[in-house]
């Protein structure tokens, strides 16, 4: 196949990665690859904790854990799964997860377009698609969480996107970070230690550098009085993890400020 040999790699450390992650010490792991009809398959199969069915049709969502507590202790959010589907649609594949239930393992197969050997490559097809996933416009994004594996993980799930991206951990920072970027688009968490996300909103509001900047807020909580607060704050989003992926880049691609120069 045509594609981006850095992030295959990276699709496939991250099933091996969530595979370890909650596979025990003396459990197994297996990886196949399988050709066929212009198709090759991937397949990561252990024999973990396994998923429960009705979490099946989420797993590849934003930060969805079936187990929150495990997730922060072995530093994983969800992220993992979701730069996979990312990845392989890029490169106009599908990936689908299979389980037996919770306790009896787990399989992720990854299906990715071929070309036969010694036929000609198509003119980098895929390479257009990664470049130019239905031509995203870049944006300069803030990223605020205290989590640094949820923001880090934030950030390289846009950058695929070809957006410009900073991290900040807190208030304090995202208000520097923002002051010096003028980010068009700022994700904030609200449970951040200190200043929270609503203060933090209303700072940034009054900044000239993001007083017209797409505020979007992540968190937890989704209940009427919670998007009350969040849209007295400044917020023009609420997104309740876990995120939709799709809902999220299209409420980005339909900011209208001017585009990163």
């Amino acid at each position: 196949m045509v594609g981006d040999m850095a992030r295959l790699v990276q699709m496939l450390t991250n099933l091996l990665n969530n595979a370890a992650k909650y596979t025990p010490e003396n459990g197994a792991i297996a990886v196949s690859v399988q050709r066929s009809a212009g198709t090759i398959e991937v397949r990561v199969t252990d024999n973990g904790a396994g998923i429960a069915e009705e979490m099946l049709p989420r797993v590849f969502d934003l930060f969805v854990q079936a187990n929150s507590a495990l997730a922060r202790t072995e530093g994983g959010l969800g992220l993992g799964l979701a730069l996979v589907r990312q990845i392989v649609e890029m490169h106009g594949g599908s990936v689908e997860a299979a389980s037996e239930g919770e306790g009896r393992g787990a399989r992720f197969t990854v299906r990715l377009p071929s070309v036969a050997r010694g036929a000609e490559a198509p003119e980098q097809p895929q390479s257009k698609a990664i470049a130019e996933p239905e031509a995203p416009v870049p944006r300069r994004i803030l990223i605020v969480d205290d989590n640094r594996d949820s923001a880090e993980s934030m950030a390289m799930l846009l950058q695929l996107s070809g957006h410009a991206t900073w991290i900040a951990y807190d208030g304090h920072a995202a208000l520097a970070l923002a002051t010096e970027h003028a980010p068009e688009v700022v994700l904030l968490d609200i449970g951040l230690p200190g200043m929270d996300g609503y203060q933090v909103a209303r700072k940034l509001r009054e900044l000239p550098q993001t007083c017209d900047s797409l505020l979007i807020a992540l968190t937890g909580y989704g209940q009427a009085d919670d998007r009350r607060r969040s849209a007295e704050a400044g917020f023009d989003g609420h997104f309740v993890k876990p995120v939709d992926i799709d809902a999220l880049h299209a409420l980005i691609a339909g900011h209208r400020r001017a585009a990163m120069s």
